[in-house]
């Protein structure tokens, strides 16, 4: 049978509230966050989270039956381990900040093709100097909080974590150490005599190649769907989030949202160590 979990203040209250409707034995404090082992299968659980009003700061999630501690995570880069969207700063150098900031809107939630979005708004940045990025990742990208301890935890329980991004290998790579991602995978920015050429390297990493990414890992570590988690905020990260039973949609579009398993609006991402049962007292240190 399914579990309920709920995240944010006032999440055991709130379990406890429901112990008996749902038929659950007990309460689980997790310590910022609270279950019940209800006595409902998955969907019907789903079913009645749409239905019930949950208290302001709280993000709660239907659990399906299966391993908990995920073995592989999958995870999106702009808006999501980071806070910003890496080419919207390069862009804001090269003056053409907010022209490409909508644009990227409107690609995140699915009303643009990604690859042509990706194209145009790279055109924006030719004859930028390379050493800008340099800049941007040191003036302007920042981690989101929980990232390291996300990565930290589930490494310690031997999973196997990988950065995955329709952004670009010139900041996958310095953002995957600094979070502490096992691997990465990114776009390429071409260059020509230290600039930007304004032109990105075929074939795109969109949101085909991130599900094939998923399944690659998947076959290379002997896993199923049910032991990874997939988290990300944008349309092209829909096709490895509703690939896994534990797809996250962080803070993420209406499209996105509304697709995904589970989505977390409120908590940062230490609430996906949460969805996988591991209480604030198992977290590695960062």
């Amino acid at each position: 049978m399914a579990v309920l979990c709920l995240i944010g203040e006032g999440a055991r209250d709130a379990c406890a509230s429901w112990r008996r409707e749902l038929n659950a034995p007990e309460v689980r404090d997790m310590g910022g966050a609270a279950e019940l082992d209800t006595d409902l299968p998955y969907e019907e659980l789903r079913a009645w989270l749409a239905k019930t009003s949950m208290p302001t700061g709280i993000d709660a999630a239907a659990i399906p039956p299966g391993p908990r501690k995920k073995r592989l995570l999958l995870a999106d880069m702009d808006s999501t381990i980071i806070g910003q969207e890496c080419l919207d700063e390069l862009a804001d150098l090269a003056g053409h900040g907010e022209a490409v900031a909508r644009v990227t809107e409107a690609a995140m939630r699915g009303e643009i093709g990604f690859a042509e979005a990706l194209r145009g708004r790279v055109k924006t940045l030719e004859g930028l100097p390379e050493e800008v990025i340099g800049r941007v990742l040191e003036e302007r990208i920042t981690l989101n909080p929980g990232a390291r301890t996300l990565t930290a935890t589930m490494r310690a329980h031997g999973a196997r974590c990988v950065l995955v991004s329709g952004g670009f290998t010139s900041f996958t790579g310095p953002v995957a150490e600094r979070a502490g991602f096992d691997e990465h995978h990114g776009n390429t920015l071409l260059t020509e005599g230290g600039r930007l050429t304004g032109r990105v390297a075929d074939p795109i990493l969109g949101r085909e190649a991130k599900k094939e990414r998923l399944d690659a890992s998947l076959e290379a570590l002997g896993l199923a769907p049910e032991d990874a988690l997939c988290v990300g905020d944008g349309a092209n990260d829909l096709g490895m989030i509703t690939a896994v039973p534990l797809g996250v949609a962080f803070r993420a579009k209406p499209v996105v949202a509304r697709a995904a398993p589970v989505k977390v609006t409120y908590g940062d991402l230490t609430a996906l160590l949460y969805l996988q049962g591991i209480p604030k007292d198992e977290w590695a240190d960062a």
